[in-house]
C-alpha cells in the first residue's frame, strides 16, 4: 500500500513515518516545500526506519509537480499534514493561511481524484470546535464559530474533504489534534520549529538551552484553577500511532469519519512547566504576559470514539513526553540547523 505524506519533514509527519514503517507499511513517498521543517528531518527519519524512502521537495499547489509523483508511485493513501499552523501567527496574516491552507488541500484532492486514489487522512484540530462547548470536546460538540483564522482553515477544509468524499465515494479521516509534545525516543528527530517557536513545548525546550531568554506565560487571568490556560496534551508518538490505526478503519469504511486524537485529561501551562522542571531536573526562567489573541481558557478531549472504533488510546504519561522532549533538545540545542 504506497502511502504519500505530504508535510513529511515536520514535526508530526516525521514521527508518523516512523511509526508506519515500525507497524510494516514501508511503502512511502514523502513530500515537503521546508516552509517549516529542514532536509535533516528527512536524512534522520530515513535511518531511524532503516528505509530509503522516496521524498521530493513540492508545494501542494503545484498541480503538475504533484501529479507526475502520484503517477510514478502509484498512491493508494495519502496523510496529508502540510499546511501553516499557529494560532498567533493566522490571526496576524490571515490571508497567508486562507490561501496555503485552503489552496494547498484543494489541489491535492484534485489529483488524487485524476489518479484514482480514494483515502485520505486529514491531520485537523481541536481548533475547529467554537469556544463556548462544554469540556470534554467529543466529535458532536458544536463546530464553526473559530476563535482564528488558523481555526477557520482546518474548518474549511473539513468541509472539502466532506464534500469530496460524498461525491466521489471517497473514504476520508478528520483527526482532530489536540496538543502534541514529546519526541521519538532516540532523541534524533523532535519538534523544530522555523523561527520563533508557537507551541509550549519547543519555547519552555529552548528556554532551558538558552536558545530564548524566558518563557513567556501568555495569560494568568484565565477562569481556570491556576490562571493559565488548560489543553490536552499528547505525545506525539501516540498521535502518529493513530494514524496508522486510522488507516486501517479507512480500508473498511467509506465515507468520512471524524474522531478526537488526545489523552481526555486538561494540563495547565504551570503544571505542564512544573512537569518538564521535575522531568529534567531544570528550573525555568518565566514571566507572565497578556493573553495571546484567539486563545482560549480550557480545551481538553474526550478520545472515547477513537478508543472505541479505532481501538487507540493515548498511552505515553506526561513525564515520557517531558523526558523525550528534553532529549531531544539537549540534544539537539539548536534543533536540526546545528547538523
Amino acid at each position: 500500500m504506497a502511502m504519500l505524506v505530504t508535510g513529511g519533514a515536520g514535526y508530526i509527519g516525521s514521527h508518523t513515518i516512523c511509526e508506519l514503517t515500525k507497524q510494516g507499511y514501508d511503502d512511502i513517498i514523502a513530500v515537503d516545500n521546508f516552509s517549516n521543517s529542514k532536509m535533516e528531518a528527512i536524512r534522520r527519519t530515513r535511518k531511524l526506519c532503516g528505509v530509503e524512502f522516496p521524498f521530493y521537495e513540492a508545494d501542494l499547489r503545484d498541480a503538475q509537480k504533484m501529479g507526475g509523483i502520484f503517477a510514478k508511485h502509484g498512491v493508494d493513501c495519502v496523510i496529508h499534514f502540510a499546511g501553516l499552523k499557529a494560532v498567533g501567527e493566522s490571526v496576524a496574516m490571515p490571508l497567508m493561511y486562507y490561501s496555503n491552507n485552503l489552496h494547498s488541500t484543494i489541489s491535492l484532492c484534485e489529483v488524487m481524484a485524476k489518479n484514482g486514489v480514494d483515502k485520505l487522512i486529514f491531520s485537523s484540530s481541536a481548533t475547529v470546535y467554537s469556544g463556548g462547548n462544554e469540556m470534554p470536546l467529543t466529535e458532536e460538540s458544536k463546530v464553526g464559530d473559530c476563535t482564528n483564522p488558523y481555526g477557520w482553515t482546518k474548518f474549511m477544509c473539513e468541509q472539502i474533504l466532506t464534500d469530496t468524499a460524498k461525491a466521489h465515494n471517497w473514504s476520508v479521516a478528520l483527526l482532530r489534534y489536540f496538543n502534541p509534545i514529546g519526541a521519538h525516543e532516540s532523541g534524533d528527530i523532535g519538534e523544530d520549529p522555523v523561527g520563533i517557536p508557537n507551541n509550549i513545548m519547543p519555547i519552555i525546550s529552548q528556554t532551558v538551552v538558552g536558545k530564548i531568554e524566558c518563557l513567556n506565560v501568555t495569560g494568568n487571568d484565565y477562569p481556570t484553577p491556576d490562571g493559565t490556560g488548560i489543553r490536552d496534551y499528547i505525545h506525539v508518538i501516540d498521535l502518529a500511532k493513530g494514524h496508522v490505526s486510522a488507516i486501517k478503519y479507512l480500508n473498511a469504511n467509506k465515507g468520512t469519519h471524524v474522531f478526537n486524537l488526545g489523552t481526555g485529561n486538561g494540563t495547565s501551562v504551570l503544571e505542564l512547566i512544573a512537569a518538564f522542571e521535575k522531568a529534567a531536573g531544570v528550573t525555568i526562567n518565566r514571566k507572565f504576559t497578556d493573553r495571546r489573541p484567539g486563545d482560549l481558557a480550557a480545551s481538553y478531549s474526550s478520545p472515547s470514539k477513537a478508543a472505541q472504533l479505532l481501538n487507540w488510546r493515548a498511552e505515553k504519561t506526561m513525564n515520557e513526553a517531558c523526558v523525550d522532549s528534553w532529549r531531544w533538545q539537549s540534544k539537539n540545542p539548536k534543533g536540526y540547523e546545528g547538523c
